[in-house]
């Protein structure tokens, strides 16, 4: 049987779970897992956070966009997006027929707590806006909001819900999506 969705497509702001999440998916379903942000930093060999002082936030997002190119082809695959890919709407919309994108989310003071926490997370990606985190949050998810509501198949809220949960409403989505018993 060919299955119309052999990727999943993780989405959704910084610290809503995707990497994490995205691991745990890929080894339920014994799928290849791919971080966007850790490929980009490994093929362009430096971080994000070098990569932007260096060349701007366009450079990135270039980088960005030719990667999820690649990927539309790709099956056998749980992809963990950067937070800004959904902005490659062009691109997104052929990820959306290829696969089953599903948007993590969480509220704003939950996002400011993982992020506070994170400290490896703070040093890897430069603020979009130059304002306070909180605020951050806010105007880039007030622009997002709409694109992963439209680029999406599926949200789950991750700020209640344990990684392992997360996973299991994916995999019953997916295997609901190609008609998997």
């Amino acid at each position: 049987m060919v299955h119309s969705k052999l990727k999943i497509i993780l989405t959704g702001y910084r610290a809503c779970g995707k990497s994490l999440v995205g691991r745990l998916l890929a080894q339920r379903l014994g799928f290849d897992f791919l971080d966007m942000d850790k490929e980009i930093e490994a093929r362009e060999d430096c971080s994000i956070s070098e990569m932007v002082a260096a060349h701007g936030w366009p450079y990135f997002r270039e980088c960005e966009r030719k990667l999820l190119e690649e990927l539309v082809d790709r099956e056998g695959l749980v992809v963990a997006t950067g937070g800004g890919a959904i902005l490659h709407e062009e691109v997104w919309s052929r990820l959306q027929v290829s696969g089953l994108v599903v948007w993590l989310s969480a509220d704003t003071a939950t996002i400011a707590a993982r992020l506070a926490a994170d400290a490896v997370s703070a040093g890897q990606r430069p603020s979009l806006t130059g304002d306070s985190i909180t605020l951050e949050i806010e105007s880039v998810l007030a622009e997002r909001l709409p694109l992963y509501e439209k680029g999406s198949h599926l949200r789950i809220d991750t700020g209640s819900r344990r990684p392992a949960e997360i996973v299991e409403v994916v995999v019953s989505a997916w295997q609901a999506k190609n008609h998997i018993q």
